[in-house]
């Protein structure tokens, strides 16, 4: 086996018969733990009574046949024990967590238990009795937590992908470390039915993979409401799936703690972002570190100190957890109450401060330090990490950590972006388009980033739109204004004939089939599933909405026209599309009647 696979590696692998589903049982025999990466290793029993139900089925039916994954040791796998990084707390899972079920029914197998931040309660990697997790550039320097184990099994290449956990930046902070992608998703999106809480309310489990692909295509099979848990939501059909207003934000008060590399990190990450096209604007971040602070230094810690006193006296804790659950005692219910309004009021101010733009750009963490000095100062020094992540679920929001650079010290330093909830598609689609532009290898490796798949849901339609709906055209704002996304620029299959249609206002064009047609252009937009009827409420006759052919071969939705319209309208198949014609139309100072619609007249 190779020492660095991605999912599509792993596929092709076991397709080619490069590998078997039996070749599992010395691979993980084969993984050693000098990082302090694991807390339990698969045993042999273990991976062969996976196995057994994998070959009881037909591998062309399963997305993650084979495929290995790690998972952080606060979530049930059943059969392995879980201890969030305590011996004290340890019991033997006998049921999967929602998450873990789905991945195995899509074929992945489970070869190990991973270190955390005991309780998930960190953003080091060092607070564990299982040893201090080592990161994957430099042994000396923290591999970020909570979800550490978990980041660096991606980051060593034994597992494509793996399993944390977010309530602060648990899922972002190792990524950056690590030069990984870290997928926090929505808060509700995945169940957390079978983890073990450190804040209950602002949970997320999350992804690390090596590309933004395999994050998406882990999440498609993860995603989805859950009954048994309470928390979870139903993913809303109504949000955009690529980012449209141009804009990202990035903070005017950025801290790096004297970390100059990372400074000068960030701001290529400036220029890159401009570089894809998009205007950066500094916002005021006061109110983004108000809420942060809340985390740790209100009345919110007492939720941490819940979810550890449920299974062990805080005496048996680590000496810095005890710490932490131990500030709890100094806040009554009715201080509770008041950093819930707070936090209300400080997550409403955040929202509308990033409502005009794409998305928030910050470093995932503004500095790196060595373990040592973590461990010398193990309070002041994690703070500094959950600079930038501290909000994020507090104030609902979805984000996505992504590898920036390799800083001249030879350590990875990333940047994560940061949207409204369920903008977690919009947040993959960019990855993929960043991952391409930085053009970093992957995790510590010297392969490159490769685009395998569409990133996709079934929250929206795809739309082929030919005439007054294009970019520019009078009647484009009725998709724009219900969060309609322009995909791709394209054409027809070489089968469809273009017509002008007459008495249109604004004038309209009408798209039919045809075996000895032409090309024509169109533009596909990805529209809301729960707006797309709202659109075609407004389609009036004789046009429709049909079945269209693009030049690829694939059918999208798209407007066609009623064949009797067709009987006194002008031929224009010639022209290749619409917009070709009403260019020729104005060259030739041809005038019609139109109503001017959005500032628009042809």
């Amino acid at each position: 086996m190779k020492d660095l696979w991605t999912i599509q590696d792993w596929k092709m692998a076991y397709k080619n018969k490069q590998i078997k589903l039996d070749d599992l049982l010395d691979y993980v025999k084969s993984i050693n733990n000098q990082d302090h990466a694991w807390i339990e290793i698969a045993s042999t029993a273990q991976i062969e009574m996976q196995i057994e139900a994998l070959q009881q089925q037909n591998s062309a039916d399963l997305p993650l046949y084979g495929v290995p994954f790690a998972v952080k040791d606060n979530i049930d796998v059943a059969g392995f024990h879980t201890t969030a990084a305590c011996k004290e707390a340890e019991y033997l899972a006998t049921t999967d967590a929602t998450v873990i079920a789905k991945l195995k029914k899509a074929g992945a197998v489970v070869i190990g238990k991973t270190n955390l931040d005991q309780f998930a309660t960190g953003l080091v990697g060092v607070r564990s009795p299982y040893g201090a997790v080592k990161n994957s550039f430099n042994p000396e320097y923290i591999s970020g937590g909570s979800s550490s184990g978990s980041s660096v099994a991606v980051a060593n290449g034994w597992v494509p992908f793996s399993l944390g956990t977010d309530t602060a930046g648990s899922g972002r902070v190792p990524a950056g470390h690590n030069n990984i992608v870290g997928l926090k998703p929505t808060k509700g999106w995945f169940s957390t039915t079978g983890l073990m809480p450190a804040c209950r309310t602002i949970d997320v489990i999350s992804i690390f993979a090596l590309t933004a692909d395999d994050a998406w295509q882990v999440a498609s099979i993860m995603q989805g409401y859950d009954e048994t848990d309470e928390y979870s939501r139903a993913h809303p059909a109504n949000v955009p799936t690529q980012f449209s207003k141009g804009k990202i934000a990035i903070p005017a008060q950025l801290e790096f703690y004297g970390d100059v590399e990372s400074q000068k990190a960030f701001q290529v990450a400036i220029e890159r972002v401009k570089s894809l096209g998009y205007e950066v604007e500094s916002i005021d971040f006061t109110v983004f570190n108000e809420l942060a602070k809340a985390l740790y230094n209100d009345a919110w810690v007492a939720e941490r100190t819940v979810a550890v006193e449920r299974v062990i006296s805080r005496e048996l804790a680590h000496p810095v957890i005890k710490e932490i659950i131990s500030q709890a005692d100094k806040f009554k219910a009715t201080d509770a109450l008041k950093a819930e309004y707070n936090r209300a009021v400080f997550a409403r101010k955040i929202n509308l401060a990033l409502a005009s733009f794409d998305a928030l750009m910050v470093p995932t963490a503004p500095t790196i330090y060595k373990i040592a000095d973590v461990e010398a100062d193990p309070i002041v020094k994690n703070s500094h990490m959950g600079a930038y992540t501290n909000f994020v679920n507090f104030a609902d929001l979805s984000a996505i950590a992504l590898p920036n650079l390799i800083r001249e010290d030879g350590l990875p330093s990333g940047v994560t972006f940061i949207a409204p909830a369920w903008h977690d598609q919009t947040l993959a689609n960019f990855a993929q388009k960043w991952q391409e532009i930085t053009d970093l290898t992957l995790a510590k490796s010297d392969q490159n980033y490769q685009k395998t798949i569409g990133i996709q849901s079934e929250n929206s339609v795809k739309l082929a739109v030919v005439g007054a709906h294009l970019t520019g055209m009078p009647l484009n704002f009725q998709l724009t204004r219900r969060q309609g996304t322009l995909l791709k620029k394209t054409k027809t299959a070489s089968s469809y004939q273009l017509f002008a249609l007459k008495n249109t206002t604004p004038p309209k064009p009408g798209l039919q089939f045809n075996a000895k047609g032409k090309a024509i252009e169109v533009e596909v937009w990805d529209i809301p599933l729960a707006n797309f009827g709202a659109i075609v409420a407004e389609v009036p006759a004789p046009l429709g909405i049909g079945n269209v052919q693009l030049e690829d071969g694939t059918w999208v939705k798209g407007f066609i026209c009623e064949a009797y319209a067709l009987a006194d309208a002008t031929d224009i198949s010639h022209f290749g599309g619409w917009r070709a014609y009403i260019e020729q139309l104005k060259s030739t100072n041809t005038t019609f009647k139109c109503e001017k619609i959005g500032g628009i007249s042809v």
